[in-house]
């Protein structure tokens, strides 16, 4: 199915089947008639459908686009995948583009996807694309957030997907999430098994925000909460600029010692 959609220029998987229908001579499948309805733009149902028709991101540009921010590995289960020709458009009296882009599920508390999360590339996937807002979410945010492991007890919490992935390299196992705001992140809800929470801030005034409400929300929840601070504007800085061993040795200082155990390795998570 990749292969015909890049070789004919599909963005759709509807698109996509019928092309393959059509060179196996096989008769148009029946579909539902709710499913021939568009998605409503930015609802949750168009975040799921852009979801499907994302694929995972081993071997594309959205892997290459993290290898160059210091993200090496990934874990299997993650909630990332890639789009090579995802729609763009700068605003509603502007053309829509097409690029490739880092695609985000982000799930309730239950794990039903509510939202997605859009990081347009460049073609190169040496960075985000040249456009005026490379990173957007369609969908249900508030809440919610990309969840990155299944919580127990323990969890970490912050802004950025690029900060959590990089807080992972050391933390393989914490459960962690992305609320890709600072406002989302302050309104984060809570799984009813969490006893402590982590804060990944970032060091701005949003973050320091974000992370002061949060912090007063979960200890009103009687969850232990702890902030962790970059020794830059945030962890995946931190990661580029002093590498994995001295971001481990920073962190692990901030941990409780039982979580230190529990949690850091020596190694990153493997695909």
């Amino acid at each position: 199915m990749d292969l015909i959609a890049l070789s004919r220029g599909l963005d759709r998987l509807r698109d996509t089947l019928e092309e393959a229908r059509s060179f196996l001579a096989m008769p148009p499948a029946p579909v539902p008639w709710q499913h021939r309805l568009p998605a409503p733009r930015g609802s949750p149902e168009s975040a799921r459908r852009l979801y499907a028709m994302s694929r995972p991101i081993a071997g594309t540009l959205a892997e290459t686009y993290l290898r160059r921010r210091g993200i090496i590995t990934m874990a299997a289960g993650d909630p990332l995948r890639f789009h090579p020709r995802c729609y763009y458009r700068p605003d509603e009296d502007s053309p829509t583009e097409t690029w490739p882009a880092l695609i985000a599920a982000v799930t309730d508390l239950g794990g039903k996807i509510t939202a997605a999360h859009r990081t347009w590339l460049d073609r190169s996937g040496r960075d985000k694309a040249p456009v005026a807002s490379p990173r957007r979410a369609m969908g249900h945010l508030l809440g919610h957030g990309v969840r990155f492991g299944a919580v127990d007890d323990v969890m970490a919490a912050g802004e950025g997907i690029e900060t959590m992935l990089s807080l992972r390299t050391i933390l393989p196992s914490l459960p962690m999430v992305a609320a890709l705001s600072a406002n989302h992140l302050a309104a984060l809800l809570f799984p009813s098994t969490l006893r402590r929470l982590y804060v990944a801030r970032d060091r701005d005034q949003a973050g320091d925000a974000a992370m002061a409400s949060l912090l007063h929300r979960a200890t009103a929840a009687g969850i232990e909460t702890l902030g962790l601070s970059p020794s830059f504007d945030d962890f995946n800085e931190d990661l580029r600029r002093l590498g994995i061993e001295d971001l481990r040795a920073s962190v692990r200082q901030q941990l409780v010692p039982q979580d230190v155990v529990r949690f850091m390795t020596s190694h990153a998570v493997t695909r």
